[in-house]
């Protein structure tokens, strides 16, 4: 449109008006249509995007919790004094037989398979991850390596000859229980009292006790040590009073059990606790 001799007229090109500015009719017509665009587009960010977005975090929130949804372990470590018969122990828990009878082992055994017991249960039941440490004293810095793997810890104490090497057993549970790896996750222990089956043998309440005696003299004469030569970072019991399992940073537990007869029940307890089917 232009204003020559004051009748409206089509141009495209700039005209002078009455005011003496330059009019261009084709540039008031672009400004118009940005400004029309960006009203358009305002009211898009305001109504229509919000909505968009809402709807697709609605659909999207769950993802990253499942992919970093931590999973939990499986593992289980069966730990303790050379000749204690956690081998046995495993091979009835993988196979449900003794293999009449194992040798001591000096390499892990290290398996995943779904219990024994439960091979006949239908539905898809969750494998357990079963290590062996070898209890020989040169082979325990191997423990390390399976601990911070670990759900759950099982020290199995050979019922039988307990008496004789209750101070080693001792000793090597109170490192156990004293190890950062442990404390710090609270692993639940799970103190197995084995060969039960025989006469001679002794109680788990008995076993007990005299383990948390000598624990209790362990805790004393490491307590005179001075820090710079203590290893482990955390101590046990409470001061004052005599140590009892009950006052563990984790939960520990006494069970019995007989790897060669088969009667792993209670092991199988702990285990389904810690490591849902």
């Amino acid at each position: 449109m232009s204003w020559s001799n004051g009748r409206f007229g089509y141009s495209n090109g700039p005209i002078k008006g009455q005011n003496g500015f330059i009019r261009c009719p084709k540039l008031n017509y672009m400004l118009l249509l940005l400004l029309f665009s960006s009203q358009l587009f305002f009211c898009y960010q305001r109504i229509v995007t919000p909505h968009f977005l809402a709807g697709m975090c609605s659909n999207i929130s769950p993802l990253p919790v499942r992919l970093f949804k931590r999973t939990k372990s499986n593992t289980i470590v069966l730990t303790g004094l050379s000749g204690s018969g956690k081998t046995t122990l495993f091979y009835q828990l993988r196979d449900g037989s003794s293999h009449l009878g194992t040798v001591t082992s000096m390499d892990p055994n290290e398996g995943t398979f779904v219990l024994h017991s439960e091979m006949t249960k239908k539905g898809k039941i969750k494998p357990v991850h079963v290590v062996d440490v070898p209890g020989h004293s040169r082979l325990r810095p191997k423990l390390d390596e399976f601990l911070p793997l670990a759900a759950g810890i099982v020290f199995v104490v050979d019922a039988l000859e307990f008496l004789p090497n209750c101070r080693a057993a001792s000793e090597y549970l109170y490192d156990i229980l004293t190890k950062s790896s442990v404390v710090k996750k609270k692993i639940p222990v799970l103190i197995l009292c084995n060969k039960t089956d025989k006469v001679t043998a002794h109680t788990k309440e008995f076993i007990r006790k005299q383990l948390e005696k000598e624990i209790e003299k362990f805790r004393a004469s490491r307590s005179a040590i001075s820090a710079a030569d203590v290893v482990n970072e955390f101590t046990l019991g409470v001061p004052g009073e005599a140590f009892a399992f009950s006052q563990c940073h984790n939960k520990v537990t006494v069970a019995d059990a007989s790897g060669l007869t088969g009667e792993i029940a209670q092991l199988e307890e702990f285990i389904r606790e810690y490591i849902k089917p």
